[in-house]
């Protein structure tokens, strides 16, 4: 789905989400008690009610913003410790994802070829591997 770029991630997340599940259905694969992790940007209780209704766990950061009450701060924290092993692994994506805009070649697509392109996304991905495994010297 393709949507302007001003519209906030959390307005298009019922439709996306629908998409999802309907995707999934269609080539017979479950996602009953998978995880799906989003960011603080989805911290709300209808989200999470829709995915817990989906038979799906959510994994989201809490957005601790405009809270005050030292209770319900607690409470939240305390649920999100329970997946935040999970969450951390939504970062090693994360970070992938900004090691490849480090490379210019790869943020804005030049290539007219699907294989020159994906060929040059392969080099970045063996060169931030390579720094990995020899050290960032």
């Amino acid at each position: 789905m393709v949507r302007p770029v001003n519209v906030h991630d959390n307005l298009l997340f019922d439709t996306s989400f629908t998409e999802l599940l309907e995707s999934m259905n269609r080539l017979g694969i479950s996602l009953v008690d998978s995880y799906l992790t989003l960011d603080s940007g989805f911290d709300d209780g209808k989200n999470r009610n829709q995915i817990e209704y989906a038979n799906l766990i959510p994994v989201i950061k809490p957005n601790l913003r405009g809270l005050k009450d030292r209770e319900k701060i607690n409470a939240k924290l305390d649920a999100f410790e329970e997946v935040q092993e999970i969450y951390r692994e939504r970062y090693k994506i994360e970070r992938c994802f900004a090691w490849e805009d480090s490379y210019r070649k790869l943020v804005i697509r030049y290539e007219t070829l699907q294989c020159t392109f994906m060929g040059f996304r392969y080099l970045a991905y063996s060169m931030v591997n390579l720094k990995d495994v020899l050290g960032r010297k």
